[in-house]
């Protein structure tokens, strides 16, 4: 027991000493540019109330679900949300994850076989890779949206090969060339898997629906806890996908459901997703709002999406510069290595449609201010 304990000093010992070492912060009641909650569901009282409305309509036997999907844990109900998510997206059919973590470890870990390939951006999420490393599947990534370098990889794939992107990508914000990316998987008799996660919400039904191109993609994964404000995920695809991951994706068969509780925010969200065009076009006009008002932008990363990053290049100075943020009244928080490669250290701004003007021009007003020092 003493090495073990000796093992976990020295690595925290190490992170401290790197400046990457974390701890969990209480909520706050400081200006929001730090969460997910990009339509401002999470918070928002009507959702609330119309999920409570829901309950007393649901012949609740169990707070908790009781089991597995498999076995006490799948309710009608769920099903039917399912294939109305599905149809919401264009889909044949999904399946629900408790969580974006567990849909992408279910996926990746299950479908790719030994001799197939699997080739990532190398900016995918850390649930993505984890996936990817419980197949046995050959695993290759390429430089951030380079097709050049997807291309070489696509000459090198053997077995079933899936390719695997983000529509808007989670700590920088941008978004791949989907409909090159897709010219360049038929071309190799690929299949392109796209998480969709920080898309829904500012495109309503995300990225790949809003090209009018989910028929040529293989499956997508959309979660629930970003503009939606609840918890949970979908894998989306053909009915045969969703039957494969009911067989073999660990992460669904052995797990607890997700309660009824969680089943029914979910479809009370979606039921307001279909009339947030308000909601979505203040986002949208915030987010031009915050460019506009940023004046040395060489250290912004290009994008179009809520997810807006300045580059400090420096643990140290990304927390600094985040501390002087909170004091001022924002929440906003650095991104750190490992996180994010070392030497991208950055300050990560979520907006949102529930920002106001005011607050927005204050803080690239700060912002400004603290890059000029």
């Amino acid at each position: 027991m003493k090495q073990a304990n000796a093992f976990i000093e020295q690595k925290l010992a190490e992170r401290k000493s790197a400046g990457s070492y974390r701890t969990l912060k209480p909520e706050n009641s400081l200006i929001d540019f730090c969460s997910n909650d990009y339509l401002g569901f999470a918070r928002s009282s009507v959702l609330k109330n119309k999920i409570d409305d829901e309950l007393k309509g649901f012949p609740l036997t169990s707070n908790g679900s009781t089991g597995s999907r498999l076995l006490s844990g799948n309710l009608q109900y769920t099903e039917d949300l399912e294939y109305e998510i599905a149809q919401f997206h264009n889909s044949e059919a999904g399946l629900i994850f408790n969580s974006g973590y567990d849909a992408n470890v279910g996926l990746f870990s299950s479908l790719p076989q030994r001799g197939d390939t699997i080739i990532t951006d190398e900016l995918v999420h850390a649930s993505i890779i984890d996936g990817a490393r419980l197949s046995h599947a050959n695993r290759y990534t390429f430089k951030h949206n380079d097709l050049d370098g997807l291309e070489a990889k696509l000459k090198q794939a053997k077995g079933n090969c899936y390719i695997v992107i983000e529509s808007i990508y989670s700590m920088d914000g941008d978004t791949p060339s989907i409909i090159d990316i897709l010219h360049l998987t038929e071309k190799y008799n690929a299949a392109l898997i796209v998480d969709e996660a920080h898309a829904i919400g500012l495109y309503k039904k995300g990225l790949v629906c809003e090209l009018g191109v989910e028929d040529r993609v293989f499956a997508r994964i959309i979660t629930f806890g970003k503009a939606l404000g609840c918890h949970g995920a979908m894998v989306l695809g053909s009915d045969n996908l969703r039957n494969y991951l009911i067989n073999f994706a660990r992460s669904f068969i052995y797990t607890t459901a997700a309660s009824v509780h969680q089943i029914a925010s979910i479809k009370i969200a979606y039921r307001m997703l279909q009339d947030s065009d308000k909601a979505v076009e203040a986002l949208k006009n915030n987010i031009t709002l915050f460019k506009s008002g940023i004046k040395d932008t060489s250290t912004l990363l290009l994008s179009d999406s809520a997810i807006q990053c300045l580059l400090l290049n420096d643990n140290e100075k990304a927390k600094n510069a985040a501390s002087k943020l909170q004091h001022t009244g924002f929440d906003v928080r650095a991104i750190l290595s490992p996180t994010v490669p070392q030497g991208t250290e950055r300050l990560r701004i979520c907006l949102h449609g529930y920002n106001s003007v005011d607050e927005i021009n204050l803080l690239t007003k700060t912002l400004n201010e603290l890059t000029n020092a």
